[in-house]
């Protein structure tokens, strides 16, 4: 099977997540996506991974919600050692479903930084990326500034929806007291 990893942080999981997972199902390249909660970014603060069972438990609500969407999450990373980098849980994901083929799923803000991730040429060769827009990043100008270090690089662009929300957005509101709920997955 051709699997999308989705990995993040996903807190909370919100209708931006749920427009890029319901892409991925409709998409005819992809028949399952796994959102993988990662305990830990290594380029974010450490007390994200004091709530990642938490995230975890609520992405599986979330999911349970939308039974149309090819979707499981993915406890992987809670049970891996810390870091959690990518390239790491790709090769565990393999290693555990050999017949399976991982493509890695990311915003495409994320394009700008991507070769300074951990072993970044194997993962963008051996899995790929599939990036989706983000708000003030020109994702084909960043994939193109990538494919111009390396043609072997496997780096494609979906067309998914640009939804005007981010999870710290969506956290702020909520320490203001604020209703957050129309956001929400």
């Amino acid at each position: 099977m051709r699997i999308a990893v989705y990995s993040g942080s996903f807190d909370p999981l919100h209708i931006g997540h749920q427009a890029i997972m319901e892409r991925l199902t409709a998409s005819p390249d992809f028949d399952w996506t796994y959102l993988v909660i990662s305990p830990q970014n290594p380029f974010k603060e450490a007390a994200k991974a004091l709530n990642a069972e938490r995230r975890y438990r609520a992405a599986v609500e979330a999911v349970r919600r939308h039974p149309g969407l090819h979707v499981w999450v993915d406890d992987i990373e809670l049970t891996m050692p810390a870091p959690q980098y990518t390239i790491r849980t790709l090769d565990t994901l393999r290693q555990r479903e050999p017949g399976n083929e991982f493509t890695l799923v990311v915003g495409g803000d994320n394009l700008a930084g991507i070769l300074r991730w951990r072993e970044a040429p194997r993962l963008l060769r051996e899995y790929g990326v599939v990036a989706y827009p983000r708000r003030g990043f020109d994702s084909e100008a960043l994939r193109d500034r990538v494919l111009a270090e390396d043609a072997s690089y496997r780096v494609s662009l979906i067309d998914a929806p640009l939804v005007d929300i981010s999870s710290s957005e969506i956290r702020a509101m909520l320490e203001r007291g604020e209703d957050a709920s129309k956001y929400l997955m």
